[in-house]
């Protein structure tokens, strides 16, 4: 690789070239810890160009896939007990991709997988604030927990932030969240009296599960990782 500043800006999908070349005259660019002064200036292969401190990636070293997680599956590359993992669905091709927050046993849906390890821990860092959306069978609606989960709550000293919460029937709610707790979702619905039977997830920022088959991978197209890695 050998272009010129502006150009893998822009095809790292931080910016338009226009945009990139207006961060160049501003100084907020850097190549390799110096700033860019003239976007006459060109990244070969190795070097670490950033906006603002933040490091962009090339497109092509960032894969992004969606799986749908059967239910009764470890998200795990190894269980001790035995039990069947993620990875026991899927080919050899996708055996050294890395997951992207976990979905636990009996959790179906939409889970992220990547061959960028840096980029798994940041999807799932609370701070990132990236929306996870739900669909929960409850054994029954409490309204008032409900509300209360919709302002936030504290459960066994553990403060959760607010949930969206959508009523689609009398037993099954959409729900909303933006923090990423481990088995958040069936701990607080559980303390707002409103048990989760089933929990299946349907999105992870802009990644929508859509009609993918359940055990099915599907790798994701890159405006889709644009738009993710721009909420970071």
């Amino acid at each position: 690789m050998n272009m010129r500043i502006a150009k893998f800006i822009a095809e790292s999908g931080a910016a338009s070239r226009r945009v990139a070349e207006n961060l160049i005259t501003d100084g907020r660019v850097t190549l390799n810890g110096n700033v860019v002064t003239s976007p006459v200036t060109f990244v070969a292969d190795g070097d670490s160009v950033a906006i603002d401190g933040k490091i962009l990636r090339p497109r092509n070293t960032t894969e992004l896939y969606a799986f749908h997680k059967p239910i009764n599956t470890m998200t795990t590359t190894r269980d001790p007990m035995g039990r069947k993992t993620i990875y026991d669905c899927l080919s050899r091709e996708y055996k050294n991709l890395k997951y992207v927050g976990r979905l636990d046993f009996k959790t179906t849906g939409l889970l992220l997988l990547t061959n960028d390890g840096e980029l798994a821990r940041k999807l799932t860092l609370p701070a990132s604030h990236i929306p996870r959306e739900y669909i929960a069978t409850v054994s029954r609606i409490n309204e008032t927990g409900l509300n209360n989960a919709r302002r936030g709550i504290t459960v066994d000293g553990i403060k959760y932030r607010p949930m969206q919460i959508a009523v689609i029937d009398n037993k099954t709610l959409r729900v909303r969240v933006t923090e990423g707790k481990k088995n958040e979702v069936r701990i607080v619905l559980r303390a707002c009296a409103s048990p989760v039977v089933k929990l299946h997830r349907v999105s992870f920022g802009p990644v929508q599960l859509g009609n993918l088959s359940v055990g099915k991978i599907q790798k994701i197209e890159q405006k889709t990782i644009d738009a993710l890695l721009k909420t970071l």
